[in-house]
């Protein structure tokens, strides 16, 4: 850093063209984001990143660039998300854990892209889920909550940690409407379980997906299946789990056999079941929180990593429920 008066400049050498690209992202638009949550004004020239701005403003912008460098070093794009915590981080004196976070590469999906945690609360969410047989997560749409649990079990399945995937959720409306869909019980419920198979899909590809759910090695199935079977040897995911009553509840999660581990996710603001109807997963995240070998994990907003729009909408629904006084208590 070079000091001009009350401005100053810091030049940060950069590996190669593919992290210089990474990091500014296209048009730019990773550098002018950098700018305006620091102050510091960011050129690249060449594979130089010169920061210039007040020695506060250069050290805020410089710590951020290198809390994500294990993002752009390996070409991978810098999102606002990625800023966005890097800043947190550094704001809460979590600097250190975020750079831990950073080194923690849970898998690669089919386009390349290196997947690992992108918020701490995160990072916390898939320690939890490689530390106990079974792991709550509570949060908004977009938080990562089913991708990432997603990841860990494929990933165990590829290390023959467990024999089998399961994953399930809840039709809410199969009493209304699946009667109207063609085909089979099967047929009918597959719109409701379509976001797992995307998620698979992102991870193994379709065709292999295809291969592992003829194979039986990966189920993909409504809840109602789960009555009267022990699941043992499996990484089992419910999914939607806001959904359950706590009768379906208390069912699945009874069904966990030998060495096998669940994951159950879901959003607790967004309960379709009818007004005087329970959640299971509020009442088993309740009870059950502080048990031993149970994990509760409550993501935020701040950890919703899909468009940055989608945090926003989040955010100001939740204030709309904070002001809005409910008509009917759930019990």
């Amino acid at each position: 850093m070079y000091d001009d008066g009350e401005r100053g400049r810091f030049v940060l050498d950069l590996p190669d063209p593919d992290a210089a690209l990474a990091l500014a992202g296209e048009a730019e638009t990773t550098l002018h984001r950098l700018e305006a949550l620091t102050g510091a004004s960011m050129v690249l020239r060449g594979l130089q990143l010169v920061i210039t701005g007040g020695p506060t403003q250069i050290e805020r912008a410089a710590a951020v660039v290198e809390l994500v460098r294990p993002i752009w070093q390996d070409g991978q794009s810098v999102s606002p998300v990625d800023l966005q915590s890097a800043l947190g981080a550094l704001n809460t004196g979590r600097g250190d854990d975020h750079a831990a976070m950073g080194e923690q590469v849970l898998a690669k999906s089919q386009k390349g892209n290196l997947l690992r945690p992108r918020t701490l609360r995160q990072k916390k969410y898939v320690d939890a889920m490689e530390r106990h047989d079974l792991t709550f997560a509570l949060g908004p749409a977009g938080t990562g909550k089913t991708f990432l649990a997603t990841v860990l079990a494929v990933r165990m399945l590829t290390e023959r940690k467990v024999e089998r995937l399961i994953l399930t959720r809840p039709a809410v409306e199969a009493g209304e409407r699946l009667g109207f869909l063609p085909g089979d019980l099967q047929q009918k419920v597959d719109p409701y379980l379509r976001p797992l198979y995307d998620a698979l899909h992102s991870l193994l590809g379709a065709e292999k997906t295809t291969v592992l759910l003829e194979k039986g090695v990966i189920e993909v199935a409504p809840l109602a299946y789960m009555r009267g079977r022990t699941l043992s040897d499996a990484f089992v995911i419910l999914d939607e789990a806001q959904n359950t009553t706590p009768a379906q509840m208390r069912m699945v999660l009874t069904r966990l056999g030998e060495r096998s581990r669940m994951v159950v996710t879901g959003d607790i603001t967004q309960v379709d079941l009818p007004a005087t109807v329970q959640s299971g997963l509020v009442e088993a995240s309740q009870v059950l929180e502080g048990v031993e070998g149970v994990a509760v994990c409550r993501l935020t907003a701040a950890d919703v990593v899909r468009h940055p729009l989608v945090q926003r909408v989040v955010e100001a629904y939740a204030r709309r429920d904070e002001r809005k006084t409910p008509k009917v208590q759930r019990r």
